[in-house]
């Protein structure tokens, strides 16, 4: 049976949080049905203490299969660490200590991975990600690190991360599976589409019908920040809780599974160069989006630039 440690580090517990809405497999499913035990959570392990817990995978008396980290890793003041301590130690000298052990190391959540909001500038107390710092590889456990399986860190991106891809990833790896990981250490599994496939708003996307307000149907990437054209994320091809994504409910994508996330510049405005997007969707070219953009709304049907349901 595999064995599961979460430790949260520089965390609002996010991630915890939203583990308990996955639903495919749930949080009992993934324990009860694909045969992990989880050793250790803050928040849902009630039968020991992490003082015996962490002196048992040390000594070697339990093994360590699956190491989650969740938050960033806070490694000031002065490298030290004492920022974010547990009885004295470090948090950041007990994941070193720890991650060696793992047979698997997951980053669950953008702030494990590349460090997410806390390390947003001017990032006070100094923090990082597993082994990205942003999109620089690094971090804290360094770009060569590999766990026993000889995998790097397998970052599970999101602010939070999406409830199933994090249950889906520990049953993958409970499972054995091989996780083909992407540039940045992300399984292609679940960060290969972008938020911007299956989008309600995507045929006015196409036809380059926007919202400048909060509250319409039109596309909100031209004028409200939305980056979904951009981001590889599940939000709309797996719905949150099985329902609904922040475009759905006419909140612009952040890009939060992306390495500069939060980025350094208003949410809900779109940079521009003149009329056009400063920042395009992936793949696309800036001489070809203008010449079809401008085609584009003039071919939009009437129905589509008055904003009305399909019949």
């Amino acid at each position: 049976m595999p064995n599961i440690v979460w430790i949260q580090t520089g965390a609002c517990s996010g991630d915890s949080m939203a583990l308990l809405c996955a639903d495919q497999p749930s949080i009992e499913n993934l324990l009860q049905r694909h045969g992990l035990r989880l050793l250790w959570h803050p928040s849902l392990t009630t039968d020991a203490r992490f003082g015996q817990i962490l002196d048992a995978l040390l000594g070697g008396r339990e093994k360590l299969d699956i190491l989650c980290i969740e938050g960033s890793l806070i490694t000031g003041p002065n490298n030290t660490g004492q920022y974010d301590s547990w009885k004295g130690r470090a948090k950041i000298d007990i994941v070193r200590e720890l991650a060696p052990l793992a047979t698997h190391v997951v980053a669950m959540g953008t702030c494990a991975a590349f460090g997410g909001v806390h390390a947003a500038g001017p990032n006070p107390t100094d923090c990082t990600g597993l082994q990205f710092l942003k999109g620089e590889a690094g971090g804290l456990l360094g770009a060569d690190w590999r766990a026993r399986s000889g995998q790097p860190v397998i970052n599970v991106a999101g602010c939070p991360a999406h409830p199933n891809t994090m249950t889906k990833v520990l049953a993958m790896l409970a499972a054995d599976d091989t996780l083909k990981l992407d540039g940045l250490n992300r399984p292609l599994a679940f960060f290969s589409s972008l938020v911007h496939q299956g989008c309600t708003r995507n045929e006015y996307h196409e036809y380059d019908i926007e919202d400048e307000v909060l509250g319409g149907r039109g596309c909100m990437f031209f004028s409200l920040g939305c980056r979904g054209p951009q981001t590889l994320a599940p939000c709309n091809t797996e719905l949150w809780n099985g329902h609904n994504s922040k475009t759905r409910a006419g909140v612009p994508c952040f890009g939060c599974t992306a390495p500069d996330f939060p980025s350094n510049r208003d949410l809900f405005v779109t940079p521009k160069i003149g009329a056009v997007p400063k920042f395009l969707p992936l793949g696309v070219a800036r001489a070809k989006f203008m010449a079809y953009k401008n085609l584009a709304r003039a071919a939009a049907p009437e129905r589509v630039v008055n904003r009305e349901m399909e019949p």
